[in-house]
């Protein structure tokens, strides 16, 4: 496990807590390592879950699929990011959602009632990840929020700027990288990806961004921000 603890470090249910107790307290939590390959399932829509999940490395998304069985990337997931939080703490535990692993990938899975239940070694760290945790569910509250407003937008433009202009903040940078390929970024949008890729095309030649693969450049924030009024 020592080879992740600098992905923990960075892992929202890990945040103050101090690496050097990191083996005591993943022993007290009942945490295992499980590996996936390149498009296997972590699991399915309605399955139940009891565990909460983290990505070690490799990179996973989680997928919707309507009753037509088309699919809808909900979240691309990367080194150190949480996920199944949400369904733990539902009464059912029931999966909405499908996991499924884009390329091969290691995940730490730590059984719920291990996190939210104080052990009876009276770990002092234990109680920050209770804390922890209820900081990540009240912030995935915020990100589903942005999630939803971002599906209602009816322009094309309209839903472009406001993902830009999110990552953009997400990495305090008019420069970044995103997690998404073209044809992964038009099933997150929901929208058609020859229509995206043509509106993208333009947005760079009318001065708003600059982009090359997954790399983006935002050009003109000001205007870039006038889409969405």
């Amino acid at each position: 496990m020592e080879q992740y603890y600098s992905v923990l470090k960075k892992c929202a249910l890990f945040r103050g807590v101090d690496e050097t107790v990191y083996p005591h307290l993943l022993d007290c939590m009942n945490a295992n390592v499980k590996h996936y390959n390149e498009e296997e399932y972590l699991f399915l829509a309605g399955d139940e879950i009891n565990q909460v999940g983290i990505i070690l490395s490799g990179k996973t998304q989680i997928q919707k699929e309507n009753l037509a069985g088309n699919k809808h990337i909900i979240a691309i997931l990367e080194p150190s990011h949480l996920f199944a939080e949400g369904i733990v703490c539902t009464a059912s535990r029931l999966s909405p959602v499908t996991v499924q692993a884009m390329e091969a990938s290691a995940v730490l899975q730590i059984p719920y009632e291990r996190i939210i239940k104080v052990c009876g070694n009276s770990c002092v760290y234990h109680l920050g990840l209770i804390q922890n945790m209820m900081m990540v569910l009240g912030e995935k509250n915020v990100n589903l929020n942005w999630k939803l407003e971002l599906l209602t937008l009816k322009g094309m433009r309209e839903k472009l700027a406001s993902y830009l202009i999110n990552a953009s903040v997400s990495n305090g940078s008019k420069m970044f990288q995103i997690p998404l390929n073209r044809t992964e970024l038009a099933d997150f949008l929901n929208v058609s990806r020859t229509s995206m890729c043509r509106e993208l095309s333009r947005m760079k030649d009318e001065g708003l961004i600059d982009l090359y693969g997954r790399s983006f450049k935002i050009l003109d924030q000001k205007r870039l921000a006038q889409c969405l009024e």
